[in-house]
């Protein structure tokens, strides 16, 4: 099965780590953002970047895709401008999958597993979970899923990826979550700590 485009949310305020963008807080020989690029990137076959304001800032050879909608609405907005980014410049490819900038220990099999559960229930949408919590940021999403998803956000003003996701009967595929789960997320300086003591437990 051909690989999804891959989208990295990182259009948030981290208003949880203090401001700025907490996917270039630093990791490891890194950045939280470096971790996600290098998961992600060989299990799809392109790799674009959604956020808004001064694409140089990241300093990396990726496309930056900004918010078409204003005022920073959340990750749909972001879903969004990536579907219609694929749609725009990657016509062949079905799939978009999408992923936070703030997950440096997402799985190698994510994309596989998720495209797999697609097909097998003829879904046009799969979500990630783990622990028995769901990850909905965490997806992949059928490009055609682009006109549905501009009415959700314009006309009925739904900002909620697991509503969404629910809406177009998106399928869970689960992950193990010990012995450490591979969606946790780094939203403030206590995450981040625990983030380098999970690196240096190989979780990397």
């Amino acid at each position: 099965m051909d690989k999804p485009v891959g989208l990295i949310l990182a259009g948030g305020l981290s208003r949880r780590m203090g401001g700025g963008d907490k996917a270039l807080r630093p990791l490891g020989a890194g950045t939280v953002l470096g971790a996600v690029v290098a998961r992600v990137a060989p299990q799809v076959s392109g790799l674009v970047l959604n956020a808004n304001g001064d694409a140089a800032r990241f300093g990396l050879a990726l496309t930056v895709v900004p918010d078409t909608l204003p005022d920073a609405p959340g990750p749909l907005a972001g879903l969004l401008a990536g579907l219609d980014h694929a749609a725009r410049h990657r016509p062949e490819v079905r799939y978009l999958l999408t992923v936070p900038a703030d997950c440096p220990f997402l799985p190698d099999d994510l994309a596989a597993r998720l495209l797999q559960a697609c097909v097998a229930h003829g879904s046009t949408a799969a979500i990630a979970a783990s622990g028995g919590r769901s990850h909905p940021v965490v997806g992949l999403w059928e490009v055609t899923l682009r006109e549905r998803l501009r009415t959700a956000l314009v006309d009925e003003a739904e900002h909620r990826v697991g509503r969404f996701a629910a809406a177009v009967g998106a399928v869970t595929v689960e992950w193990p979550a010990a012995p450490a789960d591979p969606f946790f997320n780094v939203n403030t300086p206590e995450d981040l700590a625990q983030a380098e003591r999970m690196l240096a437990d190989g979780a990397g």
